[in-house]
């Protein structure tokens, strides 16, 4: 029960980072039905730009909240700028263009940032300082069970915080209203007096922010930086999105904490069942590698990250609008 626990607690803080990354996809495909495949690289450089200023605080000797809170008003106008200027520079002009031509584009603006990012802070690995006392907690009475530290709690906290934030802008303020609007119908929304350039602007700028927030989280929470770590985190995210329904701010976040889930679970007992000698109960034919090495495992941890992309192809088979989409035409 106490790995059970200790999981369930990984998971959700994975799956609520996954979730604050989804919404960026989501409210871009949301707004003008664009797969923003560099998201990923925004969440990157949130992350590097947070390192950069932390690090440069961290002898200071200036409390670590604020340090960390430095590091992450720095990173967010950085990215909502990087946001702006993609959206402006690469997605704007083919607006009306076949789908394939933005899709190939976003994958070459990813590319690009990439590159930028490495020839800035290098190939190397960077290592966050750690400026923040790790403190676990108990969550049994067993002292060796499972624990969550004061770092996965921030997490958690501000995750939920930024999807209600989100969620009260979208739903409760003009520029949500706006955002809804070009949303449903751009060719409306333009005659009744909305800038659809200006909404469409703001939106990336929004989803940047939360990139940035997400790239300072998983920073903090792994502790390292790399120029190719927003790669796979915007896979996952995007698989996230795709699984709770492209589109849908609610399936997003949906979307993430299952996918969270599902990979902490995984890795933590998928190796147990594609044991080898676990299978040589069941299976015949097992029993010479159950001698010769009983803890090798078909299916182990190392193979987590595989595990987002197996579910994101079973949910593109039986269910392509996800848990929380509907069956939609194209747009008009």
């Amino acid at each position: 029960m106490d790995i059970f626990l200790q999981q369930i607690v990984n998971g959700l803080t994975l799956g609520c980072v996954y979730a604050v990354v989804a919404l960026g996809y989501t409210m871009v495909y949301g707004i003008i039905q664009l797969i923003n495949f560099a998201h990923g690289e925004v969440v990157m450089i949130g992350a590097m730009v947070a390192f950069t200023v932390i690090t440069a605080l961290a002898g200071s000797g200036a409390p670590p909240v604020i340090i960390v809170l430095a590091g992450i008003t720095a990173a967010i106008p950085v990215c909502m700028a990087t946001g702006y200027i993609v959206e402006r520079t690469a997605y704007r002009p083919l607006r009306n263009a076949p789908r394939l031509a933005p899709l190939i584009t976003a994958i070459g603006v990813s590319i690009v940032l990439q590159h930028v990012a490495m020839m800035i802070w290098g190939r190397n690995y960077i290592s966050f300082p750690q400026i923040v006392q790790f403190t676990p907690y108990h969550i049994t009475s067993n002292p060796n069970g499972a624990t969550i530290s004061n770092i996965q709690i921030v997490i958690i906290l501000m995750s939920v915080a930024m999807m209600a934030l989100l969620l009260g802008l979208v739903y409760k303020t003009r520029m949500g209203i706006a955002m809804r609007a070009v949303s449903q119908r751009p060719d409306v929304a333009g005659l009744m007096g909305v800038n659809i350039n200006s909404v469409i602007s703001f939106t990336f700028m929004i989803g940047a922010a939360l990139g940035a927030l997400a790239g300072v989280m998983v920073g903090s929470y792994y502790g390292i930086a790399h120029y190719q770590m927003g790669f796979l985190l915007g896979l996952k995210a995007f698989s996230a999105a795709v699984l709770g329904g492209i589109g849908n701010l609610g399936g997003a976040v949906l979307g993430g904490i299952l996918m969270g889930l599902i990979e902490s679970l995984g890795a933590g007992y998928m190796g147990d069942i594609t044991n080898v000698c676990t299978l040589d109960k069941f299976l015949p034919g097992f029993q010479s590698l159950c001698e010769a090495n009983p803890n090798s495992s078909f299916f182990g941890s190392n193979y987590k990250d595989v595990y987002a992309f197996i579910v994101l192809i079973l949910v593109l088979v039986f269910r392509p609008q996800g848990l929380l989409g509907e069956r939609t035409g194209d747009r008009a």
